[in-house]
C-alpha cells in the first residue's frame, strides 16, 4: 500500500524525506520543528537560514543531516484560528508543495506529521495524498504520535485504502489503452 498511517515519532522515520512543520522565518519553532532540528543537528538551521523566509503553504528542501531521512522538506502550515483564515487551503497547499518537492528530488518515501484539529487535518491529508497517489508512485506515511489521533486514523484508513486502490486501477487501465480503444463501448462502460 503506498499510503500508511503509523504511530511513531517523525524524527525516527527511515524515509527519503520527512516533512517538517516550519516557521516562516528561519528559526527553530516548537513541537516537531524543535525535534527535527535537535536530531538533525546545527547544520539544518544553517541550511534553513540560507533558504530564508518561506510563505504559508509553500515548501523548501534541505539535506536531512543527522536524521535517518535524506531530506527535510520544510513547509509552513497555517496557524489554526477557527477556520476563517483559509487554514484548510493553506494546509492543502502544504501537502501539494511538499509532495511536488519530494517527487522532483526522486524520493520514493516521505513522512508527514499530522497537524491541527486532527479530524480536519486528517481529512485534508487523506484528500491531498490520495489525489497525488492516483498519478504518482511513492510510499507516503502519515505519522501520528498520540493514541487518539491514531485511533481516529485507523477508522478512516480502510475507506482511504479502497479509494486509492480503485482510482489507481482505473487510472492505470485508462493509460494502458490508447484513445482508439477507449471508443470501444464495452471498455468505456467497464471503467467509466
Amino acid at each position: 500500500m503506498p499510503f500508511e498511517i503509523v504511530r511513531n515519532n517523525l524524527v525516527n522515520m527511515e524515509v527519503d524525506a520527512v516533512v517538517n512543520t516550519a516557521n516562516p522565518n528561519p528559526v527553530i519553532g516548537s513541537g516537531a520543528d524543535s525535534e527535527v532540528h535537535a536530531k538533525a543537528g546545527a547544520e539544518l538551521l544553517a541550511a534553513r537560514k540560507k533558504i530564508g523566509y518561506i510563505d504559508f503553504g509553500a515548501a523548501a528542501i534541505t539535506s536531512g543531516y543527522e536524521l535517518a531521512a535524506k531530506y527535510v522538506i520544510h513547509t509552513v502550515g497555517p496557524i489554526w484560528s477557527g477556520g476563517s483564515y483559509d487554514e484548510e487551503q493553506i494546509l492543502a497547499s502544504c501537502y501539494r508543495s511538499s509532495l511536488a518537492l519530494a517527487k522532483n528530488h526522486q524520493c520514493e518515501s516521505v513522512a508527514f506529521p499530522l497537524k491541527f484539529p486532527k479530524s480536519l487535518a486528517l481529512q485534508i491529508a487523506v484528500r491531498e495524498i490520495s489525489s497525488f497517489l492516483i498519478e504518482n508512485e511513492m510510499q507516503i506515511y502519515l505519522v501520528v504520535f498520540d493514541k487518539d489521533a491514531f485511533e481516529l486514523s485507523e477508522k478512516l484508513f480502510k475507506s482511504v485504502s479502497s479509494y486509492i486502490d480503485e482510482n489507481y486501477i482505473r487510472s492505470t487501465m485508462l493509460k494502458e489503452y490508447d484513445n482508439d480503444s477507449l471508443h470501444d463501448s464495452s471498455l468505456k462502460t467497464r471503467w467509466d
